[in-house]
């Protein structure tokens, strides 16, 4: 049924960059997303100026309320959906040995991986999140019933098995054979990836290869896992793992893996230069549906690297402030010509609400030192939380805004949901000039917003629901 939704509008039309995207900002404080039979947008624009076609839709009204294009996580794990804010007493490698493998370990159990799945899916609608970039289980029952589970609620969601051939004690039950990791990353895309490009472009759901990082392979690991993904490459099958995240020197995460590799920086275990001196070793998979989560200590040729294969980075400032990791230097990423999309690093990050991720990231942005600090634009924050996010997943032919022909994800924000947020909105000071009060609108719109504000959350003009609990 064709479907008329009347609001408050805000989104970044087009494809700009996001230097570029407070140009491409529009804004229906009356405004209409017409919708048709297929969930595809025929119109958007002001209510007054409404189409003939929206005359025979059914009007879907939501006074009083903002409608924003779904939001899009980069970054976060279906296994750790139930331990947010776990104390490892220390910083990433800690907290991983502490906290997040025996968590994941859970899994294991069916019965527990079905609630797990049930509540992952709850957790994204209820926060507006339409689309995200997902680590998956390292246990195949577990994956499988992500996998149904998501496709029964109609979220849109890329997620693989994590792959974990060597670690610490504490990771042993996570752990598989090199051949079984193959094995098991070939079945998952068979299984579930839509291999013919016509099922693609009409499928929620796809595969990634994704191992933890690095330091979860072996060289040996690493040129299969790269022959497996070169092999299904030209399929869509998308890449995502962790990047330069922890720089505590001697002992993190970075100088860990250059030291154990012997290579020169950590992208280059990622680029098929994963033998010392950072030779090669087999193919890579950087690329245009790569991601990298958190980048938050790239070199500049590791930045430039990046952007010369048109490999995203998944911005996780809540997660690096979480765990100390730093701060992703926002000017300098940017000016190298990465695409920057957002991630809330569930559970490292312990925010699902990507608007309060977006609150994260302008705070530690402008804190910054010296001439590095910058005031993020309202529009580039929508525009991070959104568009670059559809932009890193290669799909931002299909979402990311609101513009026509495009599939209808959408969220519904209703400030009388949140005091705080109803009289900022209602009660706030702002400028007279209309475009400097429209920019001030958006900003407070997302930086004082919470997840209780949500609605509704659509995906391809469906309105999803939140389930019962598994028993």
């Amino acid at each position: 049924m064709t479907e008329l939704h009347r609001a408050h509008i805000f989104h970044i039309c087009g494809s700009p960059v996001v230097a570029d995207a407070a140009r491409h900002l529009e804004h229906y404080p009356d405004g209409g997303l017409l919708v048709d039979d297929d969930g595809c947008i025929a119109w958007c624009g002001p209510w007054a100026e409404r189409p003939p076609a929206a005359g025979a839709a059914t009007v879907v009204d939501h006074p009083d309320s903002f409608l924003l294009p779904g939001f899009v996580d980069t970054h976060l794990h279906f296994p750790q959906v139930n331990c947010i804010d776990s104390y490892g007493g220390g910083q990433l490698l800690e907290w991983l040995n502490h906290c997040i493998f025996p968590s994941e370990a859970k899994l294991a159990d069916p019965g527990f991986a079905r609630g797990a799945a049930a509540e992952f899916c709850n957790r994204m609608i209820s926060a507006g999140t339409t689309t995200g970039l997902v680590f998956g289980s390292q246990f195949p029952d577990a994956q499988d019933g992500l996998h149904e589970e998501v496709r029964r609620r109609g979220l849109r969601l890329v997620t693989g098995r994590t792959t974990q051939t060597v670690g610490p004690p504490s990771a042993e039950p996570l752990l598989t054979s090199e051949a079984d990791a193959i094995r098991l990353t070939a079945e998952e895309i068979e299984r579930w990836h839509p291999l013919d490009e016509a099922a693609r472009a009409e499928a929620l759901v796809q595969v990634a290869v994704v191992p933890r990082f690095t330091l979860s392979l072996t060289t040996t690991t690493l040129a299969a896992l790269g022959e497996l993904y070169e092999a299904y490459r030209d399929k869509g099958v998308y890449f995502t793992s962790h990047l330069n995240e922890n720089n505590r020197p001697g002992t993190g995460e970075i100088d860990t893996v250059k030291q154990t590799f012997s290579v020169e920086h950590y992208l280059d275990t990622y680029d098929g230069r994963f033998l010392p001196g950072s030779e090669v070793g087999g193919p890579g998979f950087l690329g245009r549906r790569s991601v990298m989560a958190h980048g938050v200590h790239c070199t500049d040729a590791e930045l430039a690297r990046l952007a010369e294969t048109g490999t995203s980075i998944a911005h996780c400032p809540v997660s690096q402030l979480f765990l100390g990791s730093g701060t992703m230097p926002w000017r300098r990423t940017i000016a190298a010509g990465v695409n920057v999309a957002l991630g809330s690093d569930v559970a490292g990050g312990d925010e699902w609400f990507l608007p309060q991720v977006l609150n994260s990231c302008f705070k530690v942005h402008i804190s910054e030192p010296g001439g590095a600090s910058v005031s993020l634009h309202p529009a580039e924050l929508l525009f991070t939380g959104t568009l670059a996010g559809a932009r890193a997943l290669d799909l931002e032919d299909r979402i990311g805004n609101l513009d026509a022909g495009k599939e209808a994800d959408f969220v519904i924000i209703d400030p009388s949901r949140w005091p705080t947020l109803e009289n900022s909105l209602r009660w706030g000071s702002r400028p007279a000039e209309p475009e400097a009060a429209r920019d001030a609108l958006l900003f407070t719109l997302l930086m004082a917003a919470r997840e209780v504000t949500v609605a509704a959350t659509y995906v391809r003009g469906r309105r999803l629901r939140t389930a019962e609990p598994v028993a």
